[in-house]
């Protein structure tokens, strides 16, 4: 089967005016060499674009030259496994980007040269220079342009920085919390610090000061969570798809322990997302080659009052949560170590009391600060008021 490409940008213009004549006709067929796995436009040229191929090659299409690619990556100098994700980088001259496969590596190109990788990496945690981990999932913020992050298939996310001195100092560190491979991972548009991953049966949101564990998740689904992304325009909002062909729209700004909207797109897997810039509009691809269009309601495409601050929040008092729970198990653990030493046996259930009564300690703690801060803010809003 041949990969359609839907020029998304003029389909939706004809959208507005009512002009669609035929929506289930692509306006171009791409023909690869092999199937695609990946493609990613240009955003400095939307007819310029870039796919990831089963066999690891990266093939570059020029839409007004035709449906063949004009450039493909030696194959002796590509991925060899299927290259999962590519992404255009901020520069000046708009043709540059990266990508990572299963094989463990991240290869940088030039696409007005593309015989071999202008840079590699090798995703190694261990400092032996092998790879380790898998890449299936890339995060790249263009306020940030050295940084960039790498979803992994072994369930963790690592944070790099491509100009670091050494290759061993460029995975600065590594986030793990998922049971099977990353799939989505992007940071928050208004909040770069806190950025969402799926994988396995649930979605997490961390935050880069902490290293331990996600600062918040959603419940374990029944069904395996596919991809994700954040609203554009609603810090609150992000949207997850399931292979049981639902989506879920999620806004913390109304619960948080539930979806604030499940729909049933289509009886087939959904296998990935793309929200259009505005928020307005969000297309969805099913296992079966189906692609759905969906207009969001005014309320989840456009900022609620006081939301900005709100997330701040939010974000805040979990991450002061979270740093609490680990600065306990920490000390914990120091003291297990100290009382070995000291040649003291505990039996199992006195460790379990004792964990117990660290962690009622720090849920305390945590909600003493809410409190607080709540009547920090009511004393605040009162003295606007006078």
């Amino acid at each position: 089967k041949l990969p359609d490409c839907w020029r998304f940008k003029q389909w939706y213009q004809r959208r507005v005016r009512g002009d669609v004549e035929s929506p289930n006709k692509p306006d171009m067929t791409l023909k690869p060499i092999s199937p695609l796995v990946c493609i990613e436009y240009n955003p400095k040229d939307p007819h310029c674009l870039v796919g990831g191929q089963y066999n690891g090659q990266l093939a570059f299409w020029d839409t007004r030259k035709g449906s063949q690619p004009i450039e493909v990556s030696a194959i002796s100098n590509s991925h060899s496994d299927p290259l999962y994700k590519c992404i255009f980088l901020t520069s000046k001259t708009g043709t540059e980007c990266f990508t990572t496969s299963t094989d463990g590596q991240v290869l940088w190109w030039d696409i007005r040269k593309m015989a071999e990788p202008t840079e590699t990496l090798v995703l190694d945690i261990t400092k032996k220079g092998k790879p380790t981990l898998g890449g299936i999932s890339l995060e790249y913020e263009p306020t940030m342009p050295t940084k960039f992050m790498v979803g992994t298939e072994q369930g963790i996310v690592l944070s790099c920085n491509r100009k670091a001195k050494t290759p061993a100092e460029r995975i600065v560190a590594n986030f793990s919390g998922h049971y099977g491979p990353v799939y989505a991972l992007q940071r928050n548009p208004f909040f770069p610090k806190n950025f969402l991953t799926v994988g396995d049966w649930t979605a997490r949101i961390w935050s880069e000061d902490l290293r331990e564990s996600s600062i918040m998740w959603t419940k374990f689904h029944k069904s395996y969570l596919t991809d994700g992304c954040w609203s554009p325009v609603r810090p609150a909002v992000f949207f997850t798809s399931r292979m049981d062909g639902c989506l879920d729209v999620w806004d913390y700004m109304f619960k948080q322990n539930d979806p604030t909207l499940s729909l049933q797109v289509c009886d087939d897997a959904l296998n990935c997302l793309r929200i259009q810039d505005h928020g307005s509009l969000m297309a969805c691809g099913s296992h079966s080659g189906n692609v759905t269009l969906l207009e969001l309601s005014e309320s989840l495409s456009q900022q609620q009052r006081n939301e900005k601050a709100s997330v701040t929040q939010i974000f805040e008092r979990e991450t002061k949560r979270e740093k609490i729970l680990e600065s306990r198990y920490r000390e914990m653990k120091l003291k297990e170590r100290a009382k070995s030493q000291q040649g003291e046996d505990k039996s199992g259930e006195d460790d379990e009391e004792n964990a117990e009564e660290l962690i009622e300690e720090a849920d305390k703690n945590f909600w003493f600060t809410v409190e607080q801060e709540k009547i920090g803010i009511e004393k605040k809003e009162k003295e606007a008021e006078q």
